[in-house]
């Protein structure tokens, strides 16, 4: 089930909504932990077991690694520690990399025999692992108590408004909201108004910029033109960044209906003026959690250049590793290693003094880049659209259905490249904070915005989620 589907609109949230504030403050956890179950087993009804198998396991190892440091047994505690993190990671490991892995031994002589498995992939299971394994690494370094209420510690693990796509929550950041939250009218408002505009940012612009990258995407090879490319890939990074941005704000709005509050997970990316600051912004969260639990536990930059190197290196070959068991992602996250060493070594001073046009140019550049590796498991079909992107085995450089194209949406184009920037949100917060008028309005088209998105779910089959699978 996803957040952008009228089964979780008309039925999950109507029910659980009622349910969570009908029941008293202390059973609420344990609401949200039974709603969050049947939220993920929806679709996959045989990995909750697995879930609740990560909730165990890691509740127990919290509870071993604070009562080793309560009797001064460091060595006890950081045993415990490993034996947490090892089974974590050999979980993500075999459902996620499995037949990654075999696959590549296979190609080995004699190492054929090696099966491969038909097993699914887990919904979410890249971020639930992630959020499981910073409560016991939290409670390892002092930064937190262990949590002895089961229920509420499941609740954080299964919380089904970023169980399957984030933002990672660490628990550290919500260990005081499990027990003591703000539940409020205006709170809850808030909620649903980011809510809502995620919903619209999915469901409005990703899902119409993804249908004309599959339209793009679809064209013969011997027939594509360097602008279908260009316009193909241009309609890929909207997509990409408006669908899990989108995602993430209705992840946010519904921790706020619910009295939590998330970090965010998105800070506008594409007005970004370098690399650097680009993933400062893109997926905030994630390289906050590698930060965090992987470049500073390895010596971040308090070590000399060679391990510094080295520690981002392994930083960037994770975060690509993280996302897909395939060598087009691990690919993507070197080809962002190299990009920001040359950043870091030189070029981004440079980035500073230049005008800030050519510097937000550069970067959108080789981000469209980092797209067509990303979005192209099969390196072969990338290099070859890459060729077509500088008119190598294209038909034409342009073409009067290119130029239709163009014409026919260009003012979705243009409402694409608003919406990615603050203007919308900057605009929105000065019209409403001077003019109760403008609330109103602002809370009108926000009705209307909600039922248009309905009735493009009604209407149309396309609505899927590119991170889902992550």
């Amino acid at each position: 089930m996803v957040f952008s589907s009228l089964e979780f609109l008309l039925l999950f949230l109507t029910v659980t909504l009622l349910v969570y504030f009908v029941v008293p403050l202390k059973l609420r956890n344990i609401v949200l932990l039974v709603v969050s179950l049947i939220f993920y087993g929806w679709g996959e009804p045989v990995y909750v077991f697995l879930m609740i198998f990560t909730i165990t396991v890691d509740y127990i190892f919290g509870l071993l690694v604070e009562r080793a440091q309560k009797r001064d047994d460091p060595k006890r505690a950081r045993l415990h520690l490993i034996l947490s993190v090892v089974i974590n990671l050999a979980i993500l490991g075999f459902f996620k990399y499995y037949n990654f892995f075999v696959s590549n031994l296979r190609l080995i002589p004699g190492l054929g025999w090696l099966p491969l498995l038909g097993i699914e992939l887990p919904i979410g299971i890249s971020f639930y692992t992630f959020q499981a394994l910073s409560y016991v690494i939290d409670v390892y370094r002092r930064d937190t108590g262990a949590q002895h209420n089961i229920a509420s510690f499941g609740a954080y693990v299964t919380l089904y408004p970023q169980l399957i796509a984030g933002p990672i929550v660490r628990y550290k950041d919500v260990d005081d909201q499990l027990t003591v939250r703000e539940h409020s009218v205006p709170l809850f408002a808030e909620g649903c108004r980011t809510f809502i505009a995620g919903m619209g940012k999915k469901i409005l612009l990703a899902n119409t910029a993804g249908q004309l990258w599959e339209y793009f995407r679809a064209i013969p090879t011997d027939e594509r033109t360097v602008a279908a490319a260009w316009m193909g890939m241009l309609c890929y990074a909207f997509q990409i960044y408006f669908d899990f941005s989108g995602y993430s704000d209705m992840a946010i709005g519904l921790g706020k209906m619910i009295g939590f509050r998330f970090i965010e997970n998105f800070d506008y990316p594409y007005i970004s003026k370098s690399i650097t600051e680009f993933w400062r912004r893109w997926h905030m969260s994630l390289s906050t959690w590698f930060r965090d639990y992987v470049y500073i536990p390895l010596g971040g930059n308090r070590c000399s250049k060679f391990k510094q190197l080295r520690n981002i290196f392994v930083v960037w070959f994770l975060t690509g590793f993280w996302h897909g068991a395939s060598w087009n992602y691990i690919l993507w996250g070197i080809y962002y290693f190299v990009l920001l060493m040359i950043e870091k070594t030189f070029l981004l001073d440079k980035l500073k003094k230049a005008p800030a046009f050519v510097s937000h140019i550069y970067t959108l550049f080789f981000i469209l880049f980092g797209w067509l590796l990303f979005v192209f498991e099969d390196l072969s079909a990338g290099f070859v659209w890459l060729g077509n992107m500088f008119g190598v085995g294209t038909a034409a450089a342009i073409s009067s259905g290119d130029i239709y194209n163009l014409v026919r949406n260009l003012i979705f184009f243009v409402i694409l490249a608003i919406a990615a920037t603050p203007l919308p949100k900057k605009l929105y917060r000065r019209l409403t904070e001077k003019s109760n008028a403008a609330r109103i309005v602002a809370s009108a088209g926000g009705i209307v915005m909600l039922l248009v998105c309905m009735a493009y779910l009604v209407d149309s089959s396309f609505n899927p989620f590119l991170y889902f699978r992550f």
